[in-house]
């Protein structure tokens, strides 16, 4: 992982409302006032604002009342519909991913994904689930998704396993760059044909919430299954890669170093995750600083950069290099998850905070790189 080497500074925040079990009266005076809010912000700050409540899967939450405020807000109420998951809606925004749809869990069965139909969900139609890396499309004030199980047999014989792919930096020349950094550079032009793949070829892309079930095993992934990563945030990827999965309509992960970027999201498909605060540097050793400082230091460090991002829930480790204190931090701050730079793929009952990517070099062919994701 290159050292950082440019500072970008902005402001971010982003609001989400939940609103559980409230009386209808109450739930439509949240809805009016989140619909006002929404109207006075611009395109770039409508992050959308969630209310669930307790609903038939048939009837909008509220009544048609509720129905009527919602026209004009470029929002819809989908309900979610499941054996043994009580009736819910979830207001999402049109032309948004997908927020927060839930992972159900019940003993002796693994939650198979929430689909468009009850014929998609019966057969585990992987091109008909629904998660958040799909935009909403609110055709009308009201939809539903369906739900599906399977066994743990089932699950297991599908024989999934998760490529984690790790970019860097990325360059215009078709002869990559120069230097010892070489191989960190990715050619725009042939991670356009990547990501093109990934889209063409009907990649199902798993939330950071959807591994960590799955690795618990209570979640089916299908096998054409990817998680799409750029560590660093090099301004190379800004200008460079995120235009690409933007086009593409690729979900991918940004691993920010917060003591170097404090802007927002450049799109609605990169989710920015940890890379540290300040830690991507070398210490006294040779070796990071996250193995060279104490559980108190990693804590302050990763308070500083959940305070930037919002979220404590990945980190991708600075230079791969992790210890005990660097994982007792993570779990004192709240993260879930870690990647390395070690190869291999996520699987069932994986260790979640030294979780293996499949790195992403100078030079791969389109041919290799449909070797590597499966």
């Amino acid at each position: 992982m290159a050292p950082h080497r440019s500072v970008r500074r902005g402001t971010g925040r982003r609001i989400v409302a939940l609103v559980v079990g409230l009386p209808a009266a109450t739930i439509l005076a949240v809805v009016a006032v989140l619909a006002a809010g929404a109207s006075a912000l611009g395109p770039a700050d409508r992050t959308p604002a969630l209310v669930v409540a307790s609903a038939s899967p048939t009837t909008a939450p509220g009544g048609s009342l509720l129905a009527s405020e919602l026209r004009g807000t470029r929002s819809c109420f989908v309900s979610l519909q499941a054996d043994g998951v009580a009736p819910a809606a979830a207001r999402q925004w049109d032309g948004t991913l997908y927020r927060d749809l839930p992972i159900p869990r019940r003993q002796g069965e693994v939650f198979a994904g929430w689909y468009a139909t009850p014929a998609a969900a019966a057969a585990h139609e992987a091109v008909a689930r629904v998660n958040g890396s799909k935009p909403v499309a609110c055709g009308t004030t009201e939809q539903t998704l369906y739900g599906a199980w399977m066994s743990p047999a089932a699950a297991a014989a599908s024989g999934t396993r998760v490529p984690i792919l790790m970019y860097h930096q990325f360059t215009t020349k078709p002869g990559g760059e120069s230097g010892w950094l070489r191989l960190n550079y990715s050619y725009v032009g042939a991670f356009a044909d990547q990501m093109d793949y990934l889209s063409q070829q009907r990649f199902y892309l798993p939330t950071w919430d959807e591994l960590d079930a799955f690795i618990d095993g209570a979640l089916y992934l299908p096998p054409k299954s990817v998680i799409v990563t750029d560590d660093d945030a090099d301004p190379t990827w800004e200008t460079l890669g995120v235009p690409v999965v933007t086009k593409a309509r690729v979900l991918t992960t940004s691993f920010v170093i917060t003591a170097y970027r404090h802007a927002p999201s450049p799109s609605m498909y990169v989710l920015q995750r940890s890379h540290t605060d300040d830690m991507h540097t070398a210490g006294a050793n040779g070796k990071g600083r996250m193995v060279n400082f104490t559980v108190p230091q990693i804590v302050a460090d990763l308070r500083r950069s959940i305070g930037v991002l919002g979220v404590a829930q990945v980190l991708a480790y600075p230079f791969g290099q992790y210890d005990a204190n660097a994982e007792q931090g993570l779990r004192e701050t709240g993260f879930d998850m870690a990647v390395t730079t070690q190869y291999g793929y996520v699987r069932p009952g994986a260790d979640k905070l030294a979780l293996p990517r499949v790195r992403v070099s100078y030079g791969m062919t389109l041919a290799q790189f449909a070797a590597a994701v499966g």
